[in-house]
């Protein structure tokens, strides 16, 4: 089989996934463990002592749930559970095992009330805040001039507050977070140094694949006191890579980079005037399968494998996994 032949394959397999759109679970089967919460991608059921995690195709763009992406789910657990694997020894995480591609078992954690962002490019949001002023929320001094997908000589941290579901999260300085009591001080220092270092170590895996990590978020939490990695970590809807090869002409060109995450379906969006205000336009449903293919291309490429959607067991086998067929 060609590559083009392939690629072909691939698309027709994801969009024939797509009609089993796996966006809720059933609550009635899985209340067995814990209490009922639905994300803006996860649907949790949280015990006293444990969570099992449910990873949905849902799609969320600027705090948003904008229907689904096929395969979506089973491709950011993946891409999470090796990224938890790979930075281990940076910092611990709840994750406790993956009994389905969909699923992920966690330990209960209490979480940080806030998001810690790492930069190491300037795009997305940054730039639209760049452009407009609102940067200095941040705290940061930004220098004038900047260019979009301009490079920082080193990783900068722009956290934000974490808004519940239909709520936009709030970019906030270091500062002000410690000052409106969202999180401890020396806390935010452990949770910001361990950020810039699990970042360093997503860059260093990134590139040996022709990835670049433009930035990505982190989420923290306590168990027993301790700090662990909560959440995802290093997946395409929590992090931008581009390819690295295309970087230096795109860059000097002023052209787009090529992206394997979640920020083609954000720029689609907001070129057709919708940053999350408002009614969202709708998403065709060749938009949803190109995003789909982006996903599967970075899952290829950051763990080794191709992601193959006719042998990646359906949601629906995620009950008999936990025992409640």
């Amino acid at each position: 089989m060609t590559e083009t032949d392939s690629a072909a394959a691939l698309r027709a397999a994801l969009g024939a996934r797509l009609v089993d759109d796996f966006t809720v679970t059933d609550q009635a089967r899985l209340g067995v463990f814990g209490e009922f919460y639905r994300g803006k991608v996860r649907d949790l059921y949280i015990g006293s002592d444990e969570i099992v995690m449910v990873t949905t195709d849902r799609l969320s763009a600027f705090d948003v749930v904008l229907g689904s992406i096929p395969c979506k789910g089973a491709i950011l657990n993946a891409i999470t559970v090796a990224a938890f694997e790979s930075t281990a020894d940076i910092c611990p995480n709840h994750l406790l095992d993956c009994p389905h591609p969909n699923i992920m078992r966690v330990r209960r954690a209490e979480a940080l009330k806030a998001e810690i962002i790492v930069r190491r490019y300037i795009t997305g949001s940054l730039w639209r805040d760049y452009q407009s002023g609102k940067a200095r929320a941040y705290g940061i001094d930004f220098p004038e001039g900047l260019r979009p997908a301009e490079r920082f000589e080193k990783p900068i941290v722009t956290p934000s507050t974490k808004a519940e579901q239909g709520e936009h999260d709030e970019p906030i300085s270091e500062v002000d977070l410690v000052a409106r009591g969202f999180v401890e001080r020396d806390l935010l220092e452990q949770a910001v140094d361990v950020a810039l270092r699990l970042f360093a170590r997503g860059e260093e895996l990134a590139a040996r694949q022709g990835l670049l990590l433009v930035d990505t978020k982190y989420e923290f939490g306590l168990v027993d006191g301790k700090l662990v990695v909560i959440d995802e970590i290093h997946t395409a809807d929590s992090s931008r890579y581009w390819v690295a090869d295309e970087y230096e002409q795109r860059f000097n060109s002023g052209i787009a980079q090529k992206m394997l995450d979640k920020e083609n379906i954000r720029q689609w969006l907001a070129q057709r005037g919708y940053l999350g205000e408002g009614a969202p336009p709708d998403i065709p449903y060749e938009v949803r399968v190109d995003l789909a293919v982006a996903y599967a291309e970075l899952h290829g490429r950051l763990l080794g494998s191709a992601f193959d959607p006719s042998t990646t067991p359906p949601p629906g086998d995620l009950y008999a996994a936990l025992g409640v067929a």
